[in-house]
């Protein structure tokens, strides 16, 4: 994700350095970023909760991300950084342990993304090999984690410069899908009357919210923008609505053409099973392929770009100066410790669980940006109001998870607080020693 934003910010300054990103380039980094990988691998663990009501637990989640939009919108007009959500919490809580910690938790989040998209490739990729042994499900997710390190190591430019073909074309491939599987669908399947209930469709709306997590990465990209005051608010709106929509088409399509228990059987790879009914094993095997193209960029891009520099400021408080592969040169470290988490979330939890701790670090993530927003409203002119209900709809999204992990999936809790924990801790304890402290940009 990170690179796209870097790679497109560079493009679009001519050669006198003037900022010219306009308003749907920047919308095009914000879809990128939240329509990749996670709809090819979320979408069958949200159907399995709530069903053929999955749409609107797309729509409830995407709501609240959207009034998340507003703090984003207001802080990264006011404050136009490449350092995005962190520049917003050092501003609304200072230099501390909470800034710091949220941070760490950030760079942890990032994690649990790449975890759930090596994941997701195995589990597409396994779809080649159906008489396979489930260990070598373990195998393709480490070996997809292990190339992007390397790729990330050498310095290889391959993969980075093809990122935004490769958003384009799976874009263009969801929304195909959903024009086509629309005509063939069962209206039956549909039926209210096979909802199931409102708390599962609150679980599920808290599941999938990490799918719509990449709409900050608008704000990183700012610092670029002719007139962020007024580009990046409608930027980032625009954005999470068009999302909105491809994911309720996407989500309708699938269950729509095929009956739960199917999706089920198939959720590790329920968008290929979906194409099956109007596609044939043609568009299963497309679909597979565009899934296999996702995931494999959207680890490449955000090893690359979001978790190292995440890592970089955790670990010398300050964004660093130039955004290439470079930046791994000043903590080669951070490489490698990142990776090797990614491999322990990867073998060792599900996609459902997997997505149940990214869920949860974003929703507290963005809910910590609005309490930072909320002590500085007065410098962005924002309402406290509409602060407020974004604080309570990531707060009361974070309760619903929690309480259905508590029934369903106690380990995953018990995983979630222990990196909570650990976040905050680790910056205590690393500040104790090193004295680093988190510095901030000057705006006029």
């Amino acid at each position: 994700m990170g690179n796209r934003v870097m790679k497109i910010s560079k493009q679009r300054k001519d050669k006198a350095g003037k900022k010219s990103m306009h308003l749907w380039e920047a919308v095009s980094i914000g879809i990128g970023g939240m329509i990749g990988a996670g709809i090819f691998s979320i979408l069958g663990v949200a159907i399995q909760i709530s069903g053929n009501a999955v749409y609107l637990a797309f729509i409830m989640a995407g709501i609240v991300a959207l009034f998340s939009t507003y703090s984003y919108a207001k802080l990264g007009a006011r404050y136009p950084s490449a350092g995005g959500p962190v520049e917003f919490l050092i501003k609304g809580f200072g230099d501390n342990i909470i800034s710091g910690g949220f941070n760490i938790l950030l760079w942890i989040g990032y994690v649990f993304a790449l975890a759930l998209y090596a994941r997701a490739f195995a589990s597409y990729a396994m779809t080649f090999f159906p008489n396979a042994h489930h260990i070598y499900l373990n195998v393709f997710a480490t070996g997809i984690i292990l190339l992007f390190t390397a790729v990330n190591f050498i310095g290889s430019k391959a993969v980075g410069e093809s990122e935004l073909f490769i958003v384009t074309i799976k874009v263009g491939i969801l929304i195909l899908f959903s024009l086509i599987g629309f005509f063939s669908i069962t209206p039956s399947l549909l039926s209210p009357e096979h909802w199931p209930s409102v708390n599962n469709v609150l679980f599920a709306a808290a599941v999938v919210f990490l799918a719509y997590e990449g709409f900050g990465l608008i704000t990183n990209a700012a610092e670029d923008m002719e007139d962020p005051k007024k580009t990046l608010p409608r930027a980032l709106f625009l954005s999470v609505v068009v999302t909105i929509m491809i994911y309720v088409g996407v989500s309708l399509t699938v269950v729509g053409n095929l009956p739960i228990s199917e999706i089920v059987k198939a959720r590790d790879y329920a968008l290929a099973e979906a194409a099956k009914p109007f596609l044939g094993m043609v568009g299963f095997k497309i679909i597979t392929i565009a899934a296999l193209f996702s995931t494999s960029s959207a680890i490449n891009a955000t090893l690359y770009g979001a978790a190292n520099v995440s890592y970089i400021i955790a670990k010398d408080g300050e964004l660093p100066k130039g955004f290439d592969r470079k930046v791994w040169g000043r903590a080669m470290e951070g490489l490698f410790i990142t990776a090797g988490l990614v491999l322990i979330f990867a073998n060792f939890l599900d996609l459902e669980g997997i997505s149940m701790l990214g869920s949860s670090a974003f929703l507290l993530i963005y809910a910590a940006v609005n309490f930072a927003h909320l002590r500085i409203y007065t410098e962005t002119n924002a309402s406290p109001y509409v602060i407020w209900i974004s604080i309570i709809g990531c707060l009361a999204s974070f309760g619903v998870l929690a309480y259905y992990e508590i029934k369903h999936s106690p380990l995953t809790l018990v995983v979630l607080v222990l990196v909570l924990g650990g976040s905050f801790m680790s910056e205590w304890i690393y500040r104790k020693k090193t004295s680093r402290t988190l510095k901030s940009k000057t705006f006029p």
